[in-house]
């Protein structure tokens, strides 16, 4: 079994429950802020147009085709228009309370924390996260992570976005580590397992919700519990 000395996480959809958190912040403010009143009846019906306009703007505001406050902006004064509200005091509310709330989440996988105390004695642990340098800091301090990562790589600290193998290159550099002695453990294919293996590490599909994972990855888990067979510990 080929052994490790570091590992590197994603940190949404992957250890931080990105999708319970947000969703569960979102159906907060429908109830408070009246949105059924508003003109948004439904609060499922809005988070599913919320995930869909937000996956789009982030798209391209990774490739470089939008600044983060333009695409912050955006995000809910376009899931209001796909209602026909046209409310900008009440988009600009709604983006500040999400931005303010749901960092605070402290939602987490199942057996995440079990496993990284596990893991901690025994290797160099780090994030590289496609995201806000602030908002980032604020998921991982208040769901506990802050106490077992060495290194967390942000795409705004760095400037570009994962898959650019530049990100990774450089949270190697930071850790002290080699391609060679590092895994990468990402939900994302595009992202997380194209831009490790340009790097030249190795990497674990994290795919909790479908059947089948990377056919490329070096693993494959379906579990965190199933990371620990394949680092030896």
């Amino acid at each position: 079994m080929k052994r490790y000395a570091h590992l590197f996480f994603d940190l949404d959809h992957t250890l931080w429950d990105f999708r319970t958190n947000s969703r569960a912040v979102l159906r907060e403010l429908h109830a408070e802020l009246g949105l059924a009143a508003a003109g948004v009846p439904d609060a499922r019906e809005m988070i599913g147009a919320y995930e869909e306009i937000n996956a789009g703007l982030w798209k391209r505001m990774e490739n470089g085709h939008m600044d983060k406050d333009v695409m912050r902006v955006l995000r809910f004064r376009n899931t209001l228009l796909r209602f026909g509200v046209k409310n900008e005091r009440l988009a600009r509310i709604l983006g500040d309370e999400y931005l303010d709330r749901t960092p605070r989440m402290n939602g987490l996988f199942p057996g995440t924390l079990e496993m990284l105390h596990e893991l901690r004695p025994h290797f160099g642990l780090h994030i590289i996260t496609n995201g806000f340098e602030a908002t980032q800091a604020t998921k991982i301090r208040h769901s506990g992570l802050h106490v077992f990562f060495d290194q967390v790589i942000t795409s705004e600290s760095v400037g570009t976005a994962k898959p650019d193998p530049r990100i990774f290159q450089k949270a190697l550099k930071l850790a002290g580590a080699n391609a060679a002695e590092s895994l990468m453990i990402g939900d994302s294919i595009s992202a997380d397992m194209a831009g490790a293996r340009a790097a030249g590490m190795d990497q674990v599909h994290f795919h909790p919700e479908e059947e089948d994972g990377d056919p490329l990855a070096t693993y494959r888990i379906r579990g965190m519990g199933a990371l620990r067979a394949i680092v030896g510990e």
